[in-house]
């Protein structure tokens, strides 16, 4: 038989040994190597009314930094992944803006700038990502004023500067954004796309304030009978409802491609109520956020506006008309684009032995529930600062025993960065692995895994570091390298030799 057939049967024989003999070594220990833990793990620090930083308005800049820093490191202490920073909590900056005023939760007066000067975000990301910490940028879309403020408003708050879009609640001191009004919704997307595009964020991240809670306004309701009655003026046939939740929706969808258009891989988190409606699913009982705050969490997740959703599940497990798991699973089948579903829960209500345990139990629940992405955010950071504090003892000794990357963000981007050089020397006994990385998209951080007598560990190091030594235990037999981009797509291993 040696016609065309029998070319094309010996043609695919060669190839096929071919493919035989260039399997190698390092092919088998691929196959081997387990993937390296994934689980977004975060803290939210508060800014407004300095909850979290700075613990005072006015502290010098020099102990600010200090504080910061303690934070920080404290997050890498206990294993954690990201850090989310209030950046925008009333309509002004804890960064340098030219469209919102500086603060006077960073100085003790809005409008001061910090003296010496400097940027409190670009110090801020620059020492997260250099402990391999992911910053989320937490902007409050809509709040003008809070009464943790602790001085007079700058002439160039919106509440003085145009008085046109703001309304005053109630009786203790808040100012809100009318968030109907299109130029509220201009300025909004401004400040937002502005920070992404001068700051190296990995997020931006928004709360559950959208139209305010009604005791910030006395229980009446939101005063916006001069937009609504201009809509219907105009020939608007919407309930006043319907028009806040699409003026709402609206907002939220522009953002995210507003976002996206300026930086592809910058992630749109939003933490919402965490409830949706009462009796969805049938057992649960509270706020309705859809007709009160007119927040219709639901339809962005389902929309895949958002690339994550913290919905804020501040309740125990066993609370039945507020179920944590019953709550968690009534969001997982809301989540029909595959995005992340990274829950929300609360130090504040868990500060004992028991409520360290409830929190941890929060989270393995949510592993078993969320098991291909995986996430908690607590609310908030000061619960953790102590060492002694039993909900940051409880969370190094179990869950977060072992550090874990964020899980991929493949819709952002699954294209991941070149497999970099390694090799291993040895100094008297003592290996370290070193390696240099290939040119294209850098890393943002390494994962260095290492196998001893069958068993795999992983040690994830930040984009800056270039080797790492083996000090404890006996040397490895095999070592790995991987690259993790910004979205947190993962290069083919690199095995040192």
């Amino acid at each position: 038989m040696n016609g065309p057939r029998s070319s094309t049967l010996a043609a695919a024989v060669a190839f096929l040994a071919l493919g035989a003999c260039s399997h190698t070594p390092d092919d088998d220990l691929a196959a081997e190597m387990p993937p390296a833990p994934r689980e977004f793990r975060a803290a939210w620090v508060a800014t407004v009314a300095n909850i979290d930083w700075p613990t005072r308005p006015g502290l010098p800049v020099a102990q600010q930094q200090n504080e910061a820093i303690a934070i920080l490191d404290r997050l890498v202490a206990l294993n954690m992944n990201a850090v989310v920073l209030q950046v925008r909590p009333q309509a002004d900056a804890m960064y340098a803006s030219e469209l919102e005023p500086w603060s006077a939760y960073l100085t003790g007066q809005q409008g001061v700038a910090p003296d010496p000067a400097y940027d409190p975000l670009t110090f801020w990301v620059e020492e997260a990502h250099a402990r391999g910490l992911q910053l989320h940028a937490w902007c409050n879309p809509y709040r003008a004023n809070h009464p943790g403020n602790p001085g007079p408003l700058d002439a160039s708050s919106v509440v003085n500067a145009r008085p046109d879009l703001v309304v005053k609640l109630g009786s203790k001191g808040y100012w809100w954004m009318d968030p109907a009004l299109t130029e509220v919704q201009d300025h909004a997307v401004a400040v937002v796309t502005d920070i992404v595009r001068r700051y190296d964020v990995d997020g931006i991240h928004f709360d559950d304030y959208f139209y305010p809670y009604p005791s910030y306004h006395d229980g009446q309701d939101f005063p916006d009978d001069a937009s609504y009655a201009a809509y219907v003026g105009a020939g608007g046939g919407l309930s006043r409802g319907d028009w806040r939740r699409r003026a709402v929706d609206g907002f939220i969808e522009r953002l995210a491609d507003e976002i996206k258009a300026v930086k592809r891989h910058v992630a749109f988190g939003i933490s919402p109520f965490g409830i949706w409606r009462p009796g969805h699913p049938p057992t649960i009982a509270g706020l309705d956020q859809y007709d009160v705050l007119y927040a219709d969490a639901r339809r962005w997740f389902r929309e895949g506006w958002v690339d994550y959703l913290t919905p804020q599940l501040y309740w125990p497990i066993a609370q039945i008309p507020q179920s944590f798991p019953v709550l968690l699973g009534w969001w997982v089948r809301q989540n029909v684009h595959r995005r992340h579903l990274w829950p929300g829960t609360t130090i504040a209500r868990n500060r004992t032995d028991t409520g360290a345990t409830e929190i941890a139990n929060q989270i393995l629940i949510t592993r078993g529930m969320v098991p291909d992405a995986p996430g908690i955010c607590l609310f908030s950071m000061k619960w953790l600062q102590s060492p002694d504090h039993p909900v940051g003892r409880r969370l190094a000794d179990g869950p977060f025993a072992r550090r874990a990357l964020i899980p991929a963000s493949p819709w952002l981007d699954a294209t991941p960065p070149p497999r970099p050089a390694a090799r291993l020397t040895d100094h008297g006994g003592r290996i370290t692995v070193s390696w240099t990385p290939a040119d294209g998209e850098p890393a943002f951080l390494w994962v260095v895994t290492a196998r001893r007598d069958s068993s795999w560990t992983h040690r994830v190091l930040p984009a800056h570091a270039r080797q790492f030594a083996f000090d404890e235990g006996p040397p490895p037999d095999a070592v790995a390298v991987t690259a993790v981009d910004r979205c947190g797509a993962e290069s083919p291993p690199a095995f040192a030799r």
